[in-house]
């Protein structure tokens, strides 16, 4: 991709985009190799430092070429070790990526778009509207700044980050073609060398590009769910409108199948309380899951400024972790990392440029709602 100077951007170029990039200027193939190594593996950014590159290409990469990645405006590190990072992208639009260490990983959840196309009612990064799809660049760019906040050593046995998560801001699959570029770098040994078991991309169910998926990646795949019932999912992730749970389902299994080596469909259910954590939701997602290899990651809800929603008691949370599991379903409760730097799952908003208008209809609803709701607690006063 050319960057506003009129340079392509090397960052976002996978190894076969590379070789035919190298091809273009005159230069062999094998140079790719070399040049990827340098972005990857030791964070490099200036074509100079690059020593077994000879002077004559750099001074070529320097006129026609760039590595450029997000611009970093402000780091936050959690009492609890999770760091998050707020970015500028081309847009204008602010980003955010957090790093999660747990058990001995390091989660790196990234971001695919500035703001959301979607609209997932229990969200804030929906709430924030949305700009546009991140570049290929900017996807694996905050890759790039996090691998460099610790330190890049291309043969370190204890890396700091082991595994990826796309479930930052944005649908993944409605940026499917940057989204797949980052994600092949980020497997590349030549790129993080990261496992395609330990890259797992979310959706709230784009059918279509789930098929399309499994025709050029094997990465992990998780769905966000968040109901057991369409008419419920319907109101919570509007996309279900358009493909219901069975097409949904249908598609994910169709997914994993053909992965083989016994992988399973990670399941994300946010629990919101008196809305989709009563027992019988319980049983229901238990019936609905029934046949379908997979995990189940229940996350409860992280309040953010004007939701309307509540986070259940533990009691209630461990309750539906219980019924689930006596139907024969592995499940877990996802810990909140982050809160204190507005880090949880569910949190991320960043600074989107909204093109839709979504967040200035959103607060002056809620504020609405709160003008009412004082109405109401003055007269009962």
């Amino acid at each position: 991709m050319t960057t506003p100077t009129g340079k392509i951007n090397l960052l976002g170029l996978t190894q076969p985009q590379l070789e035919q990039f190298f091809e273009s200027i005159g230069e062999k193939r094998f140079r790719a190799g070399q040049v990827m190594k340098w972005i990857h593996h030791f964070g490099v950014d200036d074509f100079d430092a690059m020593t077994n590159v000879g002077k004559a290409l750099r001074e070529k990469l320097r006129a026609c070429a760039e590595i450029r990645g997000p611009e970093v405006v402000s780091q936050d590190i959690s009492s609890d070790g999770t760091r998050k990072w707020v970015m500028r992208v081309a847009s204008g639009s602010l980003i955010e990526t957090v790093y999660i260490p747990q058990n001995g990983r390091g989660t790196l959840c990234v971001s695919s778009q500035a703001g959301c196309s979607l609209d997932c009612s229990f969200c804030s990064t929906g709430k924030q509207g949305f700009n546009s799809n991140l570049t290929a660049a900017e996807v694996i760019g905050q890759v790039w700044v996090a691998n460099k906040s610790f330190g890049s050593v291309p043969a370190k046995i204890d890396r700091a980050i082991t595994n990826v998560v796309m479930m930052g801001m944005g649908e993944p699959l409605l940026n499917f073609d940057n989204v797949v570029a980052a994600m092949q770098i980020m497997m590349d040994d030549l790129g993080y060398g990261i496992s395609k078991r330990k890259v797992t991309l979310s959706t709230s169910g784009v059918v279509p590009m789930i098929e399309e998926l499994a025709k050029v990646v094997d990465v992990s795949l998780a769905l966000s769910l968040h109901a057991p019932n369409d008419e419920l999912r319907d109101q919570l992730v509007p996309i279900n409108r358009k493909y219901p749970l069975a097409v949904l389902l249908d598609a994910c299994q169709r997914y994993i199948s053909r992965l083989g080596e016994k992988r399973v469909l990670t399941i994300e259910y946010t629990l919101l309380k008196g809305i989709n954590d009563q027992p019988e939701h319980a049983q229901q997602m238990a019936a609905l899951l029934a046949n379908i290899p997979c995990k189940i990651n229940l996350i409860p809800f992280n309040p953010f400024p004007h939701s309307s929603y509540e986070r259940p008691s533990n009691n209630a949370i461990r309750r539906f972790q219980e019924l689930l599991q006596q139907a024969g379903h592995n499940v877990t409760i996802r810990t909140t990392r982050g809160e204190d730097i507005d880090a949880a799952c569910g949190q991320l908003v960043g600074k989107v440029l909204d093109r839709t208008r979504r967040s200035e209809r959103y607060l002056s609803e809620r504020q609405a709602s709160d003008v009412q709701t004082n109405q109401v607690l003055v007269q009962s006063s």
